[in-house]
């Protein structure tokens, strides 16, 4: 025997507005975490990508003060003349070597620089040796690189100061 009395199965207005205000209430606290671990992991990558250049550039220069590697014509700094020769490689001083000498197997990209229709190199700024470090402009080679981001990290430090 069924006694329902003839009332149906289903949710009220009031438990639904119940349930829609504690999943609002999820929703905002979990968005800006959310979005803290995306800014932190594109941060990671980005001092990531910071070390492995300079430490290509590094071993360039490196390279070049030993004289392992030919030099392009006219450049005496020692400094690669742009970041693609880090992938690219550059040629042995000795003739008997073949191939070339790699200082980066890829190079990254800046993970702040939201354009995918730039090359890797496009997306850094570049000093040159000449530059100073408070005004970097790009030259006859590239001595450091930085974030062209004008965003500021978690850090409360400006990207393209790290």
């Amino acid at each position: 025997m069924r006694l329902d009395h003839g009332r149906e199965r289903g949710f009220t207005l009031i438990e639904l507005l119940v349930t829609l205000a504690i999943i609002s209430t999820f929703s905002f606290l979990v968005v800006p975490v959310i979005q803290v671990t995306m800014q932190r992991a594109k941060e990671t990558e980005l001092r990531s990508a910071l070390k492995e250049i300079r430490r290509g550039i590094d071993a360039y220069k490196q390279a070049s003060e030993s004289g392992e590697i030919v030099e392009p014509e006219g450049l005496i700094s020692g400094y690669p003349p742009n970041l693609n020769v880090l992938a690219d490689g550059a040629r042995w001083r000795d003739d008997k070597a073949k191939g070339k000498k790699y200082f980066l197997r890829k190079l990254p990209r800046d993970p702040m620089n939201d354009n995918a229709d730039l090359a890797a190199a496009d997306t850094w700024g570049k000093r040159c040796y000449e530059s100073e470090a408070t005004e970097p402009r790009e030259g006859a080679d590239v001595y450091d690189v930085f974030s062209q981001s004008n965003k500021t990290g978690l850090n409360g430090i400006a990207y393209r100061w790290w």
